[in-house]
């Protein structure tokens, strides 16, 4: 299977109470006294602030020397490995469980009606006058001045600036938005230069750094485009390792489409426990590919009909927050302003 670019309560407490327990027994196994701050040389006993020769594979006990560190290491040996065991378990549970939390809504409400914004790109613009995200409901519906008169020239409906007419206007545009810290305008220009679109000349490396930029100020969307670039191995050496770990990151951010190809990553691993959660996710943000990929689980016998029944019903719920007239007008007009 391809990737695309572009966990309840119970079992949360479960794994926090496996975490709790792990860090208890990490730290059982610790030399250093956390409370009065002195170290205890594991060989031979010696308290003080001098016993700072530290373990170099667990990092968790202390010699008062290379010499009481050798002589030990072989009864360390075991202790060492059990360590760095269940470090490593604590550190992968710790990251299951900010992994499969439910993530905040990444787009957010449209400014003017108030409701959610859709999941498909179709269904809202992002506006470079104002940066403000409207739905296409919004943005379809005629524009009017102060005295009611309906303006023929398509301007902006939130803040009323015309529509940019050129390329260069739009880049314009765009970067006077990034000037001001606005991360989608970040993004987007790093989206013109991987596309070599709006006049600008197709550049990977400014595309990558200005994608990693907003995805530092919290635009979750630029992780994925760069997981897929290291997936696909466009403008960057492919690095399915890097690729997952943004996709986990975006997917964290609240991106559907980063949520859904970890899915597949996991299916395609045999690990339909783990791609079913991600699917389920993606489905609760509208994301419907996973709602085809959950009934195809339930077809092969991977996923029951109680999780595909759970599916159905939480898309529903989504299209129920999204749904109004005037974007329903607007995509039954406009094949562009389709938004489920």
């Amino acid at each position: 299977m391809s990737t695309p670019d572009s966990c309840n309560k119970g079992a949360s407490k479960s794994n926090d109470d496996g975490v709790s327990e792990m860090n208890d027994k990490l730290h059982n196994m610790s030399t250093v006294d956390n409370e009065d701050s002195i170290s205890i040389c594991a060989n031979c006993g010696k308290e003080g602030s001098d016993v700072n020769n530290t373990c170099n594979k667990c990092k968790m006990v202390k010699y008062c020397n290379a010499a009481c560190k050798k002589k030990h290491r072989h009864k360390h040996k075991k202790d060492c490995e059990e360590y760095v065991r269940l470090a490593a378990e604590n550190a992968a549970e710790s990251h299951d469980i900010e992994l499969f939390k439910h993530p905040p809504s990444l787009n957010g409400y449209c400014p003017i009606c108030f409701q959610l914004l859709p999941t498909v790109d179709s269904g809202r613009r992002y506006k470079t006058c104002c940066g403000k995200t409207i739905c296409s409901g919004c943005n379809y519906a005629p524009v009017y001045d102060h005295q009611g008169n309906k303006v023929d020239k398509k301007k902006c409906p939130f803040c009323r600036t015309p529509s940019p007419e050129t390329d260069k206007e739009i880049v314009e545009r765009k970067r006077k938005r990034a000037e001001a810290g606005d991360a989608i305008a970040i993004y987007s220009l790093g989206c013109d230069y991987r596309d070599g679109r709006n006049g600008l000349a197709q550049d990977y490396t400014k595309a990558f750094k200005l994608w990693h930029r907003a995805g530092e100020l919290g635009h979750a969307n630029a992780y994925c485009s760069i997981g897929f670039a290291y997936y696909l191995g466009r403008g960057v050496e492919r690095d399915t390792k890097k690729s997952i770990r943004y996709y986990e990151l975006a997917a964290m951010g609240g991106n559907e489409t980063a949520r859904y190809n970890l899915g597949i990553e996991e299916e395609n691993a045999g690990n339909h426990e783990r791609a079913l959660k991600h699917y389920m996710i993606a489905v609760r943000s509208g994301y419907s590919t996973s709602l085809d990929q959950i009934r195809d689980s339930y077809s092969s016998g991977d996923a029951t009909k109680e999780d595909y029944t759970k599916a159905l019903q939480t898309y529903q719920a989504y299209l129920g927050e999204i749904k109004s007239k005037q974007r329903d007008e607007a995509a039954a007009a406009r094949e562009d302003c389709r938004y489920y």
